[in-house]
């Protein structure tokens, strides 16, 4: 797999999906404590189903909040770069940041 990746992205810097497959859920919707992990799993893996290419093959991978939801949660989006390239990454992260700033950003509790 991390060939496979590593040969796509010769021709493409930098790979560009959402982090998560939903909005950040409440505190205890995964139900990892049950007697039944591998249900809880299941649910886990459909709220992150972006990121395990980069887990499986190592490549680097940087998530900023680009997006916030009506109740002002962010929302992750995932830039993905070629192996080696954490510098990129982190220069686009910066630029993004001046950009579009979200240190001071949080939702209401």
């Amino acid at each position: 797999m991390a060939r496979a990746v590593a040969a796509w992205h010769a021709d493409h810097d930098v790979w560009l999906t959402p982090t998560l497959g939903a909005p950040p859920p409440r505190n205890g919707s995964f139900p990892l404590d049950s007697e039944d992990v591998a249900a809880g799993f299941g649910a886990m893996t459909d709220y992150v189903p972006f990121t395990a290419i980069q887990n499986a093959t190592g490549q680097p991978a940087i998530n900023v909040p680009l997006w916030w939801t009506p109740e002002g949660l962010p929302m992750g989006t995932q830039f993905v770069g070629r192996f080696g390239e954490e510098a990129l990454l982190l220069q686009l992260a910066a630029q993004l940041e001046e950009a579009q700033p979200w240190f001071g950003r949080r939702p209401a509790l």
